[in-house]
């Protein structure tokens, strides 16, 4: 059963604060990690140019806060057993409501070490909150007061077995639709009701990738135009595919191998061309293009560097990524060659990048700002905002960057 509990309603809402600066949904605006606006960051992450403003603490998460208006909202799962979510004033971190659900999954033993949490990014419309728990159920939230205005459960809904590592996909909002992958499957919705539109790809009837999205998505889906159509882009356990918005109807696909299908990027769309890499397979870059209609995918290159869980970035015809081994590289673009590889880091990366500068979170809790350039690893500062793990996804909207950590959210200010 929902529970609900309205802390505070003389609050500033979304649209007093200018929304081109929200972080609204899983790696910013566009799904990229690219800030929008031409702020610059300071060149040093010390406590004189990046104050940290207020912490408080929550239950476990893998899930990254997003930030609409006057509000930042998080998730956390509380005793194992129940899903929470929050809505604070992002200035002050003040709670202004909370809501639960019963909810909870035990992992796989070797993904058990890091935690049972929920792990999918909540994304907001600015009037509704999209939140996927980690049993396959997607719940839509009233943003000023958190009132549940519909909830759907995919495994019950379609008799699908629970996806093994728990709900990962972050939902997609575009216009009036919202997109998930679950149910061993891609599904839209409306956004306002939560009917389901269409069901595509579903590992019972074939469709777009066949069996390759059993079990549901470690990846979440993004929205480009690819060869003059906008589509939405998917990666399953073995594909990656468009499918047409409005009927989804499969456009175009290709394999992508991965030990234990962990495809888990969000795939980086570069013009008319997809980059992706997985876990055991490689590195790839495919091209699409299209002529009457009839989609084909070329691989243009690929290498044996292997990504996991940290999604790249694009910046100036290059691509940053974090590698399975732990090391950062970069990639050009158009030929797969490497300029440069690190020394290992932690396991894994969220980045925001802001013109050809990158703030990483590495997820030892270290905080690193970089000069993105294809002559050489320049780390221009870091520092130490945490001494428990950040998994989750950094946010950055205007001058605030929010670091979710293990068991608390932190907000910290450029000056």
């Amino acid at each position: 059963m929902l529970q609900f509990v309205a802390l505070g309603l003389a609050i500033t809402l979304p649209g007093d604060v200018n929304e081109s600066s929200d972080w609204n949904q899983w790696r910013g605006p566009n799904r990229n990690g690219q800030i929008s606006g031409t702020l610059g960051w300071p060149s040093s992450l010390d406590d004189t140019r990046l104050k940290r403003e207020w912490r408080i603490s929550l239950g476990s998460s893998y899930s990254g806060p997003i930030v609409v208006g006057s509000r930042v909202f998080v998730t956390g799962t509380r005793n194992k057993s129940h899903e929470v979510v929050r809505a604070l004033d992002r200035t002050s971190g003040k709670e202004l409501w909370k809501v639960e659900w019963k909810g909870a999954l035990r992992v796989p033993f070797f993904a058990r070490a890091n935690g049972s949490w929920i792990r999918s990014t909540p994304a907001s419309d600015g009037k509704r909150l999209f939140v996927a728990g980690i049993r396959d159920v997607l719940v839509c939230l009233d943003v000023a007061s958190g009132k549940q205005l519909w909830r759907v459960d995919f495994a019950k809904k379609y008799r699908s077995p629970l996806p093994g590592f728990g709900t990962v996909c972050s939902p997609l909002i575009d216009g009036k639709a919202v997109y998930i992958q679950a149910a061993g499957s891609v599904v839209k919705l409306d956004a306002a009701t939560g009917k389901v539109a269409w069901r595509s790809g579903e590992e019972t009837g074939g469709g777009l990738f066949g069996r390759g999205l059993e079990t549901s998505a470690f990846s979440s889906p993004v929205i480009r135009t690819l060869a003059g159509k906008r589509q939405l882009i998917v990666q399953g356990r073995k594909a990656l595919g468009g499918i047409d918005l409005a009927t989804g109807k499969p456009l175009w696909s290709k394999a992508v191998p991965a030990f234990r299908g962990m495809n888990i990027q969000t795939p980086l769309v570069i013009g008319n061309s997809v980059f992706t890499s997985s876990y055991g397979g490689g590195t790839f870059l495919f091209d699409v293009s299209a002529r009457d209609g009839d989609f084909k995918v070329n691989q243009r290159w690929k290498t044996t560097q292997q990504g996991y869980m940290s999604s790249p970035v694009a910046i100036n015809g290059n691509v940053f990524l974090h590698l399975r081994n732990q090391r950062f590289t970069c990639i050009k673009a158009n030929s797969g060659k490497s300029n440069w590889t690190t020394r290992p880091f932690g396991k894994y990366w969220s980045m925001a990048v802001n013109g050809r500068r990158i703030l990483a979170l590495d997820q030892r809790g270290d905080l690193l700002l970089i000069d993105a350039t294809s002559e050489g690893f320049r780390r221009v500062s870091s520092r130490r905002v945490s001494d428990s793990s950040t998994w989750a996804h950094l946010a950055v909207s205007g001058t605030q960057v929010f670091i979710r950590e293990l068991n608390a959210i932190a907000a910290y200010s450029w000056k």
